[in-house]
C-alpha cells in the first residue's frame, strides 16, 4: 500500500521527492510477481489455486491479486450484469460465484480489453475479499493482500502524549509506543491504566487489518457528548503490532493530541 497510495513514492501525499522527474502518467499502475501461493476458497470449495500470482498496485488503492485464469475454476462463474470503469486500466467485467450452497454476487472480475498502457492484465482474475476466504500458502489472509512495500515498527518513547476531547483530558501517559506503518499517519499507543476508561463504553464494531489483526472498538461519552467508536485495541494482534497488544489508541483527527519532549 505505499507504493500508489498515500505518502508512497506514487501516492497522493508523497512523504519524499525523487532526484530527477519520473513523468508519472496520470493513473500509475504497478504489476510484479509474487512467490506466494495464493488460494481462494468459498465455502469448501477452492475457485482458486496458483503460485503463479500477479501482484497490483492500483493507483490510490490496495494491492490486488490477479489469478491466471486457467488457474480459476470458471465453470463455477455465473454471468453478472455488472460493470465499473477503473482510471487506467478500463472496464471490469464481473462474475457471480456459485459452489453447493454458497453463492456470492459479483464476487470475481477481470479487465477483459484494458488499454495498451496495461495489458498486462488483460483477462487475469481478481476477487472481492469480502465474498470469499483468501489463503497466503496456509495462512488465511484478511481485507487485501499483504503488500511487500508495507511494514510497521513499533517503538517504546518517553514522550509525554496527551489526548483531549472538548476541554476534557481523556488519557495521557509518558510511556506511549509509537506505530508507524508505511503509507499512513503515525499512531500512538497507551497503556489502558492511562486512559480514562471510565468514560468509555463497549462497541460491537470491530475492524480488520491484514498486518495487524481485528481491532475492538469503545466508544466515549463526556457529559452530553458522545463520540462512537473513537478508542480500539488489539487484544490478539498479528505478530508485526505484538507491542501494542490491549493498548488503547484514539485517531488524530477526532480529538486534541499534543505530543511533547520527555524528560
Amino acid at each position: 500500500m505505499s507504493l500508489t497510495t498515500g505518502s508512497g513514492p506514487f501516492g497522493q501525499r508523497p512523504a519524499g521527492r525523487f532526484n530527477f522527474d519520473p513523468h508519472a502518467p496520470d493513473h500509475v499502475l504497478y504489476l510484479e510477481c509474487s512467490p506466494r501461493r495464493v488460494r481462494v476458497l468459498l465455502g469448501e470449495a477452492t475457485v482458486a489455486d496458483s503460485d503463479e500470482i500477479r501482484l497490483l498496485h492500483p493507483p490510490g488503492r490496495t494491492p490486488t491479486y490477479l489469478f491466471p485464469r486457467e488457474h480459476v475454476r470458471t465453470e463455477l462463474f455465473e454471468p453478472s450484469e455488472r460493470r465499473k470503469s477503473d482510471p487506467g486500466m478500463g472496464e471490469r467485467t464481473y462474475w457471480s460465484l456459485r459452489a453447493g450452497e454458497h453463492h456470492a454476487p459479483d464476487a470475481a472480475y477481470s479487465w477483459e480489453q484494458p488499454p495498451d498502457s496495461a495489458a498486462a492484465i488483460a483477462g487475469r482474475v481478481a476477487f472481492d475479499w469480502d465474498s470469499v476466504r483468501v489463503f497466503e500458502e496456509d495462512e488465511e489472509v484478511f481485507v487485501h493482500p499483504r503488500d511487500p512495500y508495507t511494514r510497521i515498527d513499533v517503538l517504546r518513547s518517553s514522550r509525554n502524549v496527551r489526548v483531549t476531547v472538548g476541554g476534557t483530558v481523556v488519557a495521557e501517559s509518558a510511556r506511549p509506543r509509537m506505530l508507524l506503518e508505511s503509507g499512513l499517519p503515525v499512531r500512538w499507543y497507551l497503556p489502558r491504566e492511562d486512559v480514562r476508561t471510565d468514560l468509555l463504553e463497549p462497541s460491537y464494531t470491530t475492524t480488520r487489518c491484514p498486518y495487524k489483526g481485528i481491532a475492538h472498538y469503545w466508544s466515549l461519552r463526556v457529559g452530553d457528548r458522545y463520540d462512537k467508536d473513537l478508542v480500539w485495541t488489539y487484544p490478539e494482534p498479528f505478530h508485526d503490532a505484538e507491542a501494542v497488544r490491549g493498548l488503547l489508541c484514539f485517531p488524530q483527527d477526532r480529538v486534541e493530541l499534543e505530543v511533547t519532549s520527555g524528560s
